[in-house]
């Protein structure tokens, strides 16, 4: 398949910028590729469609406070620091963007904090908008982590052209968020809340951690016409072993095995073993999922509505079959569901 084959008109109010009132009561399109029949529901009701011993795989990746605002030495001028990666913890050594980029080069100096309590030395440029910054602060490692999350803001998403707000550090987190390190939330995971989790847990459905820390890569666009030349940027990504009993556990019973969000999926995907069960795994994953592509683990997913000529549509679409989604989507756009990050879900069965 082409880029040109995952190009619709995705008119811009369609964009949430907001969450809905409550995390389950978002709106849930529910499409059945045996039946090819899509369904309206509320993201509460998924609950009907699990049974005891179903496995739901959620990746309890926690967003970090990842973009910061800083002054340049000297001119003062206002830059914005998004921090990708840490390198080195040792030597307080970071990757990340930084905008207006044009104005950082090798050599400067960064102040942040009313105080300028940390600074930051630029020691390498990476891309066009990439460079290597060094923190420099006296304390302790903790105490640099503290003053990192202290003066940083929740990264919520560009298109969203508003203040980050209170309510943004709650809602753009899932739940179940445990191990720190991703800079974009799995947003399939938002419409979760504790009670319809205790719900799903009394009637019998398990949960499979994973953890793949969700990095800007997931987001780039795909420049190239021929897919299978455009290259993901790598996310670290951990699977232990208990989380691939619960799984395998269910595909030997024919359980339903449900992929919450892309994330999840390819995590799953990157770690498959040849009798198509899933395999423990700590390293880095770049795998990129389009059609066709034949899936090894589950049989559901859920996920939210994706822009046009995204890497997530092409997962979805593979997984959904590509003809079905397009006519998912069509409806979506008919009936008004709300797009990407704080948007409505869909549940492919």
């Amino acid at each position: 398949m082409k880029l040109s084959h995952f190009q619709f008109n995705l008119p811009t109010e369609l964009l949430a910028e907001y969450p809905a009132e409550n995390r389950d009561e978002s709106r849930l399109m529910v499409i059945n590729r045996a039946k090819k029949t899509i369904e309206h529901k509320l993201f509460k009701d998924i609950i009907d469609y699990f049974d005891d011993g179903d496995v739901m795989i959620m990746n309890n990746t926690k967003v970090f406070p990842a973009r910061l605002y800083g002054n340049k030495e000297k001119t003062g001028a206002r830059i914005e620091v998004f921090l990708l990666r840490e390198l080195n913890a040792e030597q307080r050594l970071w990757d990340v963007l930084v905008d207006p980029a044009r104005k950082i080069r090798i050599g400067n100096k960064l102040y942040f904090g009313d105080d300028d309590s940390l600074v930051a030395e630029v020691i390498d440029n990476t891309t066009s908008r990439g460079r290597t910054l060094r923190f420099l602060y006296d304390g302790s490692y903790d105490e640099f982590r503290n003053k990192l999350t202290e003066l940083g803001e929740t990264p919520i998403p560009k298109y969203i052209n508003r203040e980050v707000t209170p309510e943004d550090e709650e809602r753009y987190q899932t739940i179940y968020a445990k191990v720190e390190g991703a800079v974009a939330a799995p947003t399939a995971g938002l419409h979760f809340s504790k009670h319809l989790m205790k719900r799903l847990e009394i009637k019998g459905v398990d949960f499979a951690e994973v953890t793949l820390h969700v990095g800007l890569g997931t987001f780039n666009p795909v420049e190239v016409e021929d897919l299978s030349k455009h290259k993901m940027d790598s996310e670290e990504l951990i699977i232990k072993q208990n989380a691939c009993d619960v799984v395998n556990n269910a595909i030997s019973n024919k359980k339903r095995v449900c992929c919450v969000g892309t994330t999840s999926m390819r995590a799953i995907e990157s770690s498959v073993s040849s009798a198509r069960t899933m395999n423990p795994f700590e390293g880095w994953t770049n795998k990129f999922i389009y059609p066709p592509y034949d899936f090894s683990i589950a049989n559901c997913m859920i996920t939210n509505f994706h822009t046009p000529k995204s890497t997530l549509l092409m997962m979805v679409s593979a997984f959904c079959g590509h003809d079905l989604m397009k006519k998912a989507y069509e409806e979506a756009i008919k009936e008004k569901y709300r797009f990407y990050s704080y948007g409505d879900a869909m549940l492919i069965i």
